[in-house]
């Protein structure tokens, strides 16, 4: 592919827009059409030079000369939507999570070999230098054995977050908050640390009972397959703004922990015979008006899709990885009860594999 690869972005709202610039910046990209459901005045777009669709499969057949669409759309489209790309023949960029089920996230790997179409995840967080310094001193063996591994993710979001939104905070397009504000870490525990079991869950939905349809804060503990014993504490009961995401490790050779609002900075380093070396700086978050998100590293997720369909690098997160993630937290919440207690309740969940 000598030329510049073709794209258009399915989804206009901050992230989609986010993914449109970072092509238009490429000197080996293209962006050649963008869609949206909504009008673009009402998104602010009454200034874009690229033709404008609100009906994804007009703008496929409007262009056969796209190579890639990126689906930057609520959660639960994002499967139905993949799948028609792909068997249009085009490669696909996913933002997370990949699907809302394994068995949807299977189906668009399947659609994919079919066509013999690429597909990429978004999960950029894995281009932060403390994440890429973390696998390196785990994969090396330089921490030594895992013993444990404790996920921490505190954030906000409240009413000025979910007011006016059509689609956060339902069961059917956002599912749930691993999905939607966490799937990020949970890829990076995978990443690095490899799949979990015999998961035993407790949720509870402190101050979401009238914004969402599912819980707001949940404590999971869990068993890495390869070794060691690890939990995940998140919520985004949070008050006003986000107060971390950090990882702490222990190990057979030294502890560390990554910390931050947004992991982006090593707190803690002591590893025997070990000097900790100089990262470069973490990028910063992405800014969402009142609130803000993990790290603003979409360039390089797109210099990722160039580099892999010239031939010059694989996908740094590809479609079996995105399935993994989405069936962890499936996992996770089918250990969540059916019926959530509201108003301050906490429900306990088990689910030992």
């Amino acid at each position: 592919m000598s030329n510049k690869i073709k794209f258009a972005v399915i989804g206009q709202g901050h992230i989609g827009k986010r993914h449109a610039e970072m092509i238009r910046r490429n000197p080996h990209c293209e962006l050649v059409a963008v869609c949206d459901v909504q009008d673009k005045s009402v998104l602010g777009l009454n200034d874009l030079k690229e033709p404008f669709y609100q009906d994804y499969l007009v703008m496929l057949k409007q262009h056969p000369e796209i190579d890639v669409v990126n689906i930057c759309t609520p959660n639960g489209l994002h499967a139905q939507q993949a799948i028609d790309c792909l068997s249009h023949q085009k490669h696909v960029v996913v933002e997370k999570p990949l699907a809302l089920t394994t068995q949807d996230a299977e189906k668009i790997i399947y659609t994919a070999l079919k066509y013999h179409k690429q597909v990429f995840c978004v999960m950029q967080n894995r281009y932060s230098p403390p994440s890429q310094w973390l696998k390196e001193i785990v994969d090396k063996k330089i921490i030594g054995d895992i013993y444990i591994v404790q996920l921490n993710c505190y954030w906000n979001r409240d009413e000025r977050y979910y007011t006016g939104k059509n689609w956060k905070g339902t069961q059917e397009l956002d599912g749930g908050t691993l999905f939607t504000q966490f799937s990020h870490w949970i890829d990076l525990l995978y990443w690095i640390f490899g799949d979990i079991t015999n998961i035993k869950g407790t949720f509870a939905d402190f101050n979401h009972h009238s914004l969402t349809e599912f819980e707001d804060s949940g404590l999971v503990q869990f068993e890495f397959v390869n070794q060691g014993i690890g939990c995940i504490n998140y919520s985004t009961a949070v008050w006003d703004k986000n107060l971390e995401s950090s990882i702490t490790v222990i190990g057979s050779k030294g502890s560390v922990k990554v910390g931050g609002q947004y992991m982006d900075k090593v707190e803690y380093c002591h590893i025997k015979d070990y000097t900790m070396p100089e990262l470069p700086p973490t990028n910063p978050a992405n800014d969402y008006g009142a609130y803000k998100g993990s790290a603003n590293n979409h360039h390089y997720v797109i210099e990722n899709v160039v580099e892999t369909l010239k031939g010059k690098h694989t996908a740094t997160t590809n479609a079996l990885e995105g399935l993994k993630v989405v069936n962890i937290i499936e996992r996770i919440y089918a250990s969540r009860p059916k019926h959530l207690l509201k108003k301050n309740g906490v429900a306990v969940g088990m689910n030992n594999e």
